[in-house]
């Protein structure tokens, strides 16, 4: 988490620069004074956050040495929330009621919740809390669970943003609405390696006297001494940094994963179904195959059986031909005209059974093609949905990235540009592949009703055969 202040900043009667700190950094942004006169405003801004500072790290260093989980009664802790309340409290506007005239900082608090829609339960959970009757009392409860919670530092920073709705609770000149604010919501980061145990609920927040205890503060030659163990200590703290913001970034990682894993159990169970239907098509078609044998077989067996009576009633016919003379050469001719009739018939049937036949194996083999190109096509749209998702989750690292870093800005957006022709691309290509298999499934009509235009002399069963295929 970043912040950006000014380095510089003109006035009419003074000049603000970095004020080096002990450790030859940046520090924090002091006003630098015209040998004129001296802003007091701007004196109490620099009191307070040295007092912030200091506080903010007697904090960590005696919470690192008492176990980092602290509780209410801990003196360190108590002088911090009081630190905290004096620096909400600088530059706040008086507001008008109906008895009196009030001071408070729950209003800018409270306008967390418009800002930070995760802050709503901490609000909540503040108006809930029994006992509290003064707007003070409240705010000092949500800065007791805004720390529990490890985020008063995103809290305050998304308030310090909106400087044109603070502006109706501070004055211009309150060091909410100038740079100490922002050093201030930085130093808070710190306490994240804090763990507090607080009991707000029965707690006197209402009549608490918020006095700074500067003895607290106050070094002797042996805190001077301990420079090497703060350093030490504030390289463990830098550690511990690092090990939570690596932990939310595998979370997160953690939570993508198990949404792909979800997505993709949900597509193998509609393939299984898809899968299970083809099977169940294919065992009708087969059953629909060995009927149409058997059928085949009860009319090839008819027809011989046709054949045979036929001949003997021709033998019948022949043998009382002979006994009876008259008209024999006729009633020959005809007979034997019948039997050419019947073999043509015979030879007919024969013939249309081949016929039937062949086109069966043709029409066995088109669908175990197609449904061949089914599957490869099925295939494809899986591959082609992971690399969509592996986009998508390449797309959102890249935009989460993209917020902490604003000098890759203009090279993470020509990435993302390109990132979503990719998806684009592959869009396209799925909906190429469903219009192939839409194309497929025509021609697969196509063949069925030239299928049915042939076998317009078939049997009703037949027919009904290859309209079930085709459709």
């Amino acid at each position: 988490m970043t912040f950006q202040v000014w380095g510089w900043r003109r006035e009419a009667s003074q000049v603000w620069a970095w004020v080096p700190d002990a450790e030859g950094g940046r520090g924090a942004v002091m006003p630098r004074r015209t040998p004129a006169t001296k802003d007091p405003t701007a004196v109490e801004r620099a009191n307070l956050l040295n007092m912030a500072k200091l506080s903010i790290k007697g904090l960590i260093e005696s919470a690192l040495s008492f176990g980092r989980t602290l509780d209410s009664d801990y003196p360190p802790l108590q002088q911090f929330f009081v630190v905290m309340e004096h620096c909400l409290k600088h530059g706040l506007k008086v507001r008008k009621s109906f008895l009196s005239y009030n001071k408070t900082i729950w209003g800018p608090l409270e306008l967390v919740e418009k800002l930070y829609p995760e802050a709503e339960e901490i609000g909540a959970s503040v108006r809930d809390l029994p006992g509290l009757k003064t707007p003070l009392g409240r705010a000092r409860a949500w800065l007791r669970l805004a720390l529990m919670q490890k985020k008063m530092a995103d809290y305050l920073r998304c308030l310090i943003i909106q400087r044109d709705l603070l502006s109706e609770f501070y004055e211009y000149h309150a060091l909410m609405m100038e740079e100490e604010g922002a050093v201030i919501v930085g130093l808070l980061v710190g306490l994240n390696v804090i763990d507090a145990n607080l009991c707000v609920k029965g707690e006197d927040l209402d009549s608490q006297v918020g006095v700074i205890d500067f003895s607290m503060y106050l070094k002797n030659e042996e805190d001077i001494g301990n420079k090497e163990r703060n350093v030490q200590i504030a390289a463990i703290l830098d550690q511990k940094n690092y090990v939570e913001e690596l932990n939310r970034q595998l979370n997160s990682t953690v939570s993508s994963l198990h949404s792909r894993v979800d997505s993709l159990e949900k597509s193998n169970t509609k393939l299984i179904e898809e899968l299970a239907i083809a099977k169940n098509n294919i065992i009708k078609l087969q059953e629909e195959n060995h009927q149409l044998r058997s059928e085949n077989k009860l009319i090839l067996m008819k027809t011989q059986q046709h054949l045979e009576v036929t001949k003997v009633d021709v033998e019948t016919e022949l043998q009382t031909y002979k006994h009876s003379r008259q008209g024999l050469d006729e009633m020959y001719n005809e007979a034997r005209r019948q039997l050419r009739d019947e073999s043509q018939l015979r030879q007919d049937v024969e013939n249309e059974l081949a016929v039937q036949v062949s086109m069966k194996h043709e029409i066995e083999l088109a669908m175990k093609l197609l449904e061949k190109d089914i599957h490869e096509k099925q295939d494809t749209l899986i591959g082609l949905r992971q690399q969509l998702e592996e986009v998508k989750a390449i797309n959102i690292e890249m935009y989460q990235k993209l917020q902490g870093s604003e000098a890759d800005l203009k090279e993470k957006n020509e990435i993302i540009a390109r990132l979503e022709e990719k998806t684009n691309k592959i869009t396209a290509a799925m909906r190429q592949l469903e219009q192939s298999d839409n194309d497929l499934l025509t021609q697969t009509r196509t063949i069925a009703m030239s299928l049915v235009k042939c076998a317009s002399s078939d049997t009703q069963d037949q027919y009904k055969l290859v309209k079930d295929i085709s459709f």
